[in-house]
Order: C-alpha cells, then structure tokens, then sequence
C-alpha cells in the first residue's frame, strides 16, 4: 500500500505562511494519502517504545502528560524538558516517514522525537524549540496521526498576536526560519475525548 501522496509538490510553492510575521510555518493537511493512515497510526502505536517521562514542578516530581520517545541515526544523548534522551535506532517505518518528509522540505532530518497523546488530558505546554542543539534558524517537521487537535502559536511578545490550527491525521507541519526565536507553540488540554494521536516531529541536531 502507498502510503505517500502521488502529487507531493513543494509545501513553500502551494501553501500561505500561517503566521503573520516574524517566523514561516506552513501546513500540509494531506500529505499522506487517506488510505493506510489508519494502519501507519496503528503501527506506530503498538511498535515505538513508548515511556513516561517525569519533569518537576514545585520540587515533586510529577508524570509528562503524554508518552513520549526518541529516536535518531547516532548514538549522540539529547537533553529537554530536563529530561535527558538516549535515542534508538530508526525503525524501517520511521525512515519511510522520515525521507518523504525531507523529500517534501529539502532538508535533512537525523532525529525524531515522538509524542504519543492518548486522550484529551494529554498535552503539550507553550515552548519553543530552540535548544542549542538545534542551533540557528532550525526547520522542523511535523507529522500528525490519528485524532485531529488543536496547535497554538502565541508570539513571545507581542501577545495579541496568537493563531491556532487543527492537526489532522496524516498532515504535515512545517516550522522554519525565525519562529522559534519569536514564538511558542503548544498543545493545549481538551474536554472533548478527541481520540488518541502521536506526533512525529523531525528534527536535525547539531552536536
């Protein structure tokens, strides 16, 4: 089964910038094709080694709200959150999703770290990514399987500048330029039971 679209185009020639400035993000909502989503959310599921994370908060060590797991083509750590990441070798599916999205960027990708949302209290807080690691203008690339949720950006600080976008399943999102030096971005909490939905987002490390 083809799990890739056939008219994959230049995402930067066919889609707006979704943030109205300082910063280049820009999404694909289909680049996988509908059929096989379903089993590519299945696969990952069941075949990424998942693991809870825990980060402190007011001294006490509490759960990530979600699952989380890294993987990468060295054997090099990677520190955020606090949380420090000895990444596993790419599985054959994670290098197919890899390479078509590098195919889709012109950039190379040599780590992954996946996030696996398993029901609406799953979140991720505002952040950025800019750890030294990823160094400079950082192009990130972020793929979306099974329930749709919510992604917000909120400009560092002019704070009336915000936008959101629905991730849906088997979409790709695209970060570059400067909006990691002048937005957050999150996955807020939800009271509606979205279903569950794991994240993939491409990254080139700098070591």
């Amino acid at each position: 089964m083809d799990l890739f679209s056939d008219n994959q185009l230049n995402i930067f020639d066919t889609h707006h910038n979704l943030l109205p400035f300082d910063g280049e993000v820009f999404l694909y909502p289909n680049f996988y094709q509908e059929d096989g989503v379903y089993d590519l959310f299945e696969e990952l599921k069941h075949s990424i080694l998942w693991k809870q994370d825990k980060m402190k908060i007011y001294g006490r060590q509490v759960n990530f709200p979600r699952l989380t797991s890294w993987y990468a083509d060295n054997d090099k750590t990677y520190t955020y959150s606090g949380v420090v990441n000895t990444p596993i070798p790419f599985t054959p599916l994670l290098l197919k999703l890899k390479q078509a999205a590098e195919t889709q960027c012109g950039k190379q990708f040599n780590s992954a770290l996946l996030n696996f949302y398993r029901n609406g209290e799953d979140s991720m807080g505002w952040h950025s990514d800019d750890e030294k690691e990823l160094s400079g203008n950082p192009v990130i690339a972020s793929a979306s399987f099974g329930a749709t949720r919510t992604f917000q950006f909120k400009h560092k600080e002019q704070k009336n500048a915000k936008t959101s976008v629905a991730l849906s399943n088997g979409s790709l999102l695209i970060m570059q330029g400067q909006t990691q030096h002048h937005w957050l971005h999150q996955v807020p909490k939800t009271t509606r039971q979205p279903g569950q939905r794991i994240n993939i987002t491409f990254r080139d490390i700098k070591y």
